[in-house]
């Protein structure tokens, strides 16, 4: 009850039908707030494609400047060199045939995945385990690497990172902070991320490409944003 009075009460401050500029959404996010707990903040993006058409299929990872404020435990697919870096680039889990097996016996106790890609082969056969999880490694996200690129995908992955992919409903959800950072780290990293997704516009797409923008915390209302300014700010950020 005391969590839904809470929204109740979060929700007045918001006008139905109402889309904010920008910084009057970021005020209102920080005001409907009101958990004991540091919310994370999440944005929902509405884009004008199908997904249904493997042309349409916008997909890819973001590293936001200012972090998501989350703590990332990072397994990596390695041996050898590459299994060394991972280690001193700070990753929490490292193994090749010995991590596909306890993987395998049901642990899944980790955030993120990355795999050297002559480890692929084997790492494939966790697809139906990592797969429905959104844990599988992909190099599309950045999260399949050459030996060389295993310390800095770790850094990227747990400096703050984010995948994202469209839903079948054409919109893309992402995590893009915490409620207690400041207003313009939590405008920088969502004008980030939306200057990747315009410029991942497939050129099939017709229409308004962006057709919605909300945000909201975790335990808050959504505040609707214009997206006609959302669209123009984030075209700096492409």
């Amino acid at each position: 009850m005391a969590i839904g009075k809470r929204y109740r009460t979060a929700r007045e401050h918001i006008q139905e039908g109402a889309k904010y500029p920008l910084e009057e959404g970021l005020e209102l996010l920080r005001k409907t707030a009101t958990a004991k707990f540091d919310e994370s903040v999440d944005l929902a993006v509405r884009l004008g494609v199908n997904p249904r058409q493997a042309d349409q299929m916008v997909r890819g990872a973001v590293s936001l400047p200012h972090g998501t404020g989350k703590i990332v435990r990072v397994v990596v697919f390695a041996e050898g060199a590459a299994a060394k870096a991972a280690e001193e680039a700070g990753a929490d889990f490292i193994g090749s045939d010995d991590l596909i097996k306890k993987i395998n016996d049901g642990w899944v106790d980790f955030d993120k995945a990355i795999a050297v890609r002559t480890l692929m082969a084997k790492v494939g056969r966790l697809g139906r385990i990592l797969g429905p999880r959104s844990l599988m490694p992909n190099p599309k996200t950045g999260t399949v690497v050459g030996p060389d690129g295993v310390a800095q995908a770790v850094r990227e992955v747990k400096g703050g990172r984010v995948d994202f992919r469209v839903e079948r409903a054409g919109i893309v959800h992402a995590s893009i902070g915490k409620a207690n950072m400041s207003q313009e780290q939590i405008r920088e990293n969502m004008l980030t991320l939306m200057g990747t997704l315009m410029r991942l516009k497939p050129s099939s797409a017709k229409g308004t490409y962006i057709r919605s923008v909300a945000l909201s915390s975790t335990m808050g209302p959504g505040v609707r944003l214009d997206p006609n300014e959302i669209a123009r700010l984030a075209g700096d950020y492409r």
